[in-house]
């Protein structure tokens, strides 16, 4: 009798399993892996809960002067300005003392918050599926499995709708310049793949975070649209410093993305900090 293979990204039993692990982290990075455990102690001491990795660098596919270095940390308290500045900070220096990365991410949250109801489909998933343990206890003991199902999908990327007047803001007062605007490439490219991908996730029925293949995902239901996310998907590895593509994702591409999923999913909901 031929052996089952679960769909790609889940376990044998449906849920989406973890990806990354400290063990994948390639040999060239694993200098700046210590780094950043060594700093995020200093900077955080007995206030740190917990600290994480997410990303390529976890999953074993970064390369070397292309890739970013992406950290979650977790206090005990609710994270302040200082804390904020304080990661960035560290960032830079990650940045400037190691070539093999390029920039990255140091995401700051609280242990109240990731274990919120709010937060379980939304940020409990990104701790419990997509990040990989660096430091400090492991929020995921504390939470449930995932399908790739309609309320994740809600809930992970439904609120794209209120990202696209903060992106329109931020191009606006970005200098025009390949240097100021690729960063801004990379990110928004990023997010509308991947809410490309979980646009349609449920009749996938599994999960990737390779862009490529979550573009080809999207492809099979949305041909029509094919070519805009594949090339999105491109520039959020090679991304270039051009206005007029993040000019096509707030005018064209990112407004039918945040309706269809809102007809298809349903709109996230309301977080304390968007106002409501």
């Amino acid at each position: 009798m031929a052996e089952t293979v679960p769909p790609r990204g889940l376990d044998p039993q449906g849920y989406i399993a973890r990806e990354g692990s400290l063990a994948r982290v390639p040999q060239d990075f694993r200098p700046v892996v210590a780094a950043a455990r060594d700093g995020i102690l200093d900077l955080f001491g007995t206030r740190l809960h917990s600290a994480y990795l997410y990303g390529s660098i976890p999953r074993g596919t970064a390369r070397v002067g292309r890739s970013d270095l992406d950290v979650l940390v977790v206090l005990y308290d609710e994270p302040t300005e200082a804390d904020r500045s304080g990661g960035q900070g560290l960032l830079e220096a990650l940045d400037q003392g190691f070539p093999q990365i390029d920039g990255g991410g140091v995401l700051l949250s609280d242990r109240t918050r990731v274990l919120s109801d709010l937060e379980r489909y939304d940020l409990g998933f990104f701790v419990a599926c997509l990040c990989t343990p660096l430091l400090g206890e492991d929020l995921a003991e504390y939470l449930p499995r995932y399908r790739p199902d309609s309320l994740l999908a809600r809930e992970t990327n439904g609120d794209l709708a209120l990202v696209l007047p903060r992106w329109r803001a931020r191009i606006a007062e970005t200098a025009d310049t390949e240097e100021a605007l690729r960063p801004l490439v990379r990110v928004m490219s990023r997010r509308l793949v991947r809410t490309a991908f979980t646009l349609v996730m449920p009749r996938w029925n599994g999960w990737t975070s390779d862009l490529h293949e979550m573009a080809e995902a999207f492809a099979i239901h949305y041909p029509e649209r094919a070519g805009q996310v594949r090339a999105a998907a491109t520039h959020g590895y090679e991304p270039t410093g051009d206005a007029a593509v993040l000019t096509s994702y707030v005018d064209d591409l990112g407004p039918w993305l945040a309706a269809e999923y809102a007809r298809v999913h349903g709109v996230k909901a309301p977080r304390p900090e968007d106002g409501a």
